[in-house]
């Protein structure tokens, strides 16, 4: 497919700011299956960005606004040419080990509930690839998963707990018990296209989980939709949980709060006719 990017985020404050710093992980990289045609990261503003890769192999780009800063207006464009390989991540950058995505987080500690799914649906004398597959089905039959993405960042056992969660929210519970299972697993973000000619504009990237299967190596899961990644899908950070592969994170000197509005919009590139 050759699908075409559109993202665009707004930051207002309610006081003006001294100084604003942001890490934008915003720029997916090339790799089989994946191929950046174009990408560009405009910032409405009087703004310096300094480009370079974070440790788990992203790339990032550093942010510098000097107040006063009222209001902050970014807009991403890409191109994006995929094809469907059932979710194995060959070719990308890989900067550590596997072993490394074997550590829990806070984010993605496993309690009894998620010990218990990891052992009834990950474990038995069945290959690697089926365990894997049986976590995302299950994970993705527990969890009731919303559109809309969660205001909140929050614990793998409070999602399962609540039965009800967002991308981001049932990609965590699939890290977690994958890594209980004894896997090693990782959080990505990324877009994905809806299949309609026009998708309709979402307020959230989509998120889901790596897991490396032995055998295969690194395998896309996504428990939101019950399936691996295909042509649809654009990978563009990955890391231990969102921490680490938030689309933008940072901080301000200054008071009040702000006012975040996102929007994103993925298509298909004109003249490609859906198969």
């Amino acid at each position: 497919m050759r699908l075409l990017i559109q993202h665009q985020t707004e930051y207002r404050f309610t006081e003006p700011q001294t100084r604003v710093v942001q890490m934008l992980r915003l720029t997916p990289g090339s790799h089989i299956g994946q191929n950046i045609v174009h990408w560009r990261i405009d910032v409405d503003c009087d703004a310096r960005l300094k480009h370079a890769s974070d440790g788990f192999g992203n790339i990032i780009s550093m942010l510098y606004l000097a107040g006063p800063v009222e209001r902050i207006g970014l807009h991403v464009t890409g191109e994006v040419l995929t094809e469907d390989r059932a979710g194995v991540v060959s070719g990308a950058v890989e900067t550590l080990p596997p072993a490394v995505f074997t550590r829990p987080t806070d984010l993605t500690a496993a309690d009894d509930a998620i010990a218990a799914i990891a052992r009834e649906h990950g474990g038995g004398s069945d290959d690697a690839l089926t365990r894997a597959h049986r976590l995302t089905s299950a994970v993705h039959g527990l969890i009731r998963c919303r559109a809309e993405r969660s205001t909140d960042v929050r614990k793998a056992s409070e999602i399962v707990a609540a039965a009800s969660g967002c991308s981001m929210d049932v990609a965590h519970v699939l890290v977690a018990a994958a890594r209980a299972a004894g896997f090693a697993a990782r959080f990505v973000t990324g877009y994905i296209y809806s299949g309609k000619a026009a998708s309709a504009q979402t307020q959230a990237p989509h998120f889901w989980a790596e897991i490396d299967v032995p055998g295969y190596g690194w395998i896309g899961f996504d428990p939101a939709n019950d399936h691996c990644p295909d042509e649809r899908y654009i990978r563009v950070a990955k890391g231990l949980d969102f921490r680490d592969a938030a689309p933008i994170s940072g901080a301000r000197v200054g008071g009040g709060h702000e006012v975040l509005n996102i929007g994103i919009d993925v298509t298909l590139s004109q003249g490609q006719v859906q198969a």
